[in-house]
């Protein structure tokens, strides 16, 4: 008997994954294949999307030969946020890489939007603040490069989209071009208040908007799999859902309710806040479209561009490439030995936005081991990660009982225990490393009917583990202390 499913892609920064959904909400089958990062230039970095395509299709094949006899009722996609690239409308090629999340190529053109007073009329239109994070300075960039690429782009001939729209195109067979709310509203091109793509925005940028996708629903068809597109995929499958992998996280964590808040730990972080509407700015944080399930949802977010990547930069420098090794190295040390890390490695993100800001290790004597450095490594995770919560509570005027949280980092017991200490709040650990594709099929699941309420997903099946707080220290006091003295140290600037 064929075994009904939703195939749920997540298209990360260093993996491609699948996971097959059943109608329980249960994960019956799963894949993953690696995916590389590119740095042509110093602070560059991108992707193949020829490789990334590829990587796709190969999870998602790895994923079905698992299973006996599935039926695909629906695809599903969640994708890194931000990356950004252009293709052919025509014959579907791309034209230009992905360009990462992480890249800093428009660092100069965004400090001159800065200084041209632009910042102010950005956020109140998008959201967000103005930083080479976001997709919008760097389409001007990739336009720029492309041989009348202004003008192919205004008659219809270019296709720009973040790798949700990519990916959809590919699986459709250059069907269906579109995006979701949640992808639209991390562009800086799109108007949140409005719910549309802002003129004003796409004048500042000299963005064609004929070049720009259909925003659909989350939850909605965004098309249907052409044959061949994916071997392992009949045609027809309804593609029923695109969100960004951290809204879809917060939405798998079953994350309805006003004034919930989960953090995702990767290669960066994201912590992000459900909220009614927007709310008061001025506090390092971005305000964002969490994603539409029939309904909009708001969402207040806090970036941080390297935490597990700061983490492994410290790995390089100590010579150690195990991940595992390093953290077994930092929790064997009784202390930091007044170590401490801020690793501004291309700037600081939420709640700082200081493109300007530099790594530093400050702290050091004669005293301090490899294993001390170590330790600073890993607590610079939890200390970042604190600064956006609190700054969150500050903003949404009261005080935040729990903190969910997801992501690679997480199954470091020592690293959630020290975060919990740190926030003096519990954290549900949500035990399942595949909660970002979780929460797009879930979002399938809603527009297939399979779980056409809010109420019916919240009472899936999740796996999770709750952390308490120990008694807080003066010592753990001190240091945080110490730690947001050595990130205005990085922030300083010599005249």
């Amino acid at each position: 008997m064929a075994t009904p499913i939703i195939l749920a892609i997540d298209e990360g920064t260093t993996n491609a994954k699948a996971i097959a959904v059943d109608r329980h909400g249960v994960i019956i089958a799963k894949a993953a294949i690696p995916l590389a990062l590119l740095h042509p230039k110093p602070g560059w970095t991108e992707q193949d999307p020829a490789a990334i395509w590829l990587g796709v299709s190969q999870a998602v094949a790895d994923c079905l030969r698992q299973l006996a006899s599935p039926q695909v009722e629906a695809v599903a996609i969640s994708n890194q946020r931000e990356s950004v690239l252009i293709w052919d409308r025509a014959s579907g090629l791309p034209l230009t890489p992905v360009v990462s999340w992480q890249c800093r190529r428009s660092e100069d053109f965004c400090r001159q939007l800065a200084q041209d007073g632009h910042g102010p009329a950005i956020f109140a239109a998008t959201g967000l603040p103005i930083d080479p994070l976001f997709p919008a300075a760097k389409i001007r960039g990739l336009l720029a490069g492309l041989a009348d690429g202004q003008g192919r782009a205004a008659n219809g001939e270019l296709c720009i989209g973040t790798l949700d729209s990519w990916l959809n195109w590919q699986l459709t067979g250059g069907g269906a071009f579109s995006t979701d709310f949640a992808n639209a509203s991390r562009t800086q091109l799109f108007n949140i208040h409005r719910g549309c793509w802002d003129s004003r925005m796409l004048a500042l940028f000299s963005i064609p908007a004929a070049a720009l996708p259909e925003v659909l629903p989350s939850a909605a068809v965004h098309g249907y799999t052409a044959a061949g597109a994916v071997p392992a995929l009949p045609a027809g499958v309804p593609v029923a859902a695109l969100i960004g992998d951290s809204h879809a996280a917060l939405y798998g964590q079953g994350s309805n309710q006003t004034g919930d808040i989960k953090a995702t730990y990767g290669t960066g972080s994201s912590l992000m806040m459900t909220i009614d509407r927007t709310v008061g700015s001025g506090l390092g944080l971005s305000h964002t479209l969490a994603w539409h399930d029939g309904a909009l949802r708001y969402a207040l977010e806090g970036n941080i561009t390297h935490t597990g990547s700061g983490l492994s930069w410290i790995g390089q420098l100590l010579g150690i490439s195990s991940m595992t090794q390093l953290c077994e190295l930092a929790q064997g040390q009784a202390d930091n030995q007044g170590v401490y890390f801020v690793p501004a490695l291309s700037g600081l993100g939420a709640p700082y936005w200081d493109s300007r800001a530099r790594g530093i290790i400050c702290g050091l004597t004669d005293a301090a081991t490899p294993a001390g450095l170590a330790r600073a490594g890993l607590e610079s995770v939890a200390y970042q990660v604190a600064d956006v919560f609190f700054a969150m509570e500050q903003a949404a005027g009261q005080r935040l009982p729990a903190l969910r949280v997801d992501g690679g980092a997480t199954k470091n017991r020592w690293l959630m225990q020290f975060q919990a200490d740190l926030l003096q709040r519990r954290l549900i650990r949500n035990l399942n490393a595949e909660v970002s594709a979780l929460g797009a099929a879930y979002l399938a699941g809603k527009t297939l009917g399979w779980w056409p309420d809010n109420e019916q997903i919240a009472a899936l099946p999740r796996n999770v583990e709750v952390i308490e707080p120990r008694p807080l220290t003066e010592q753990l006091q001190d240091n945080y202390k110490h730690w947001q003295a050595a990130v205005a140290r990085a922030r300083y600037q010599p005249e």
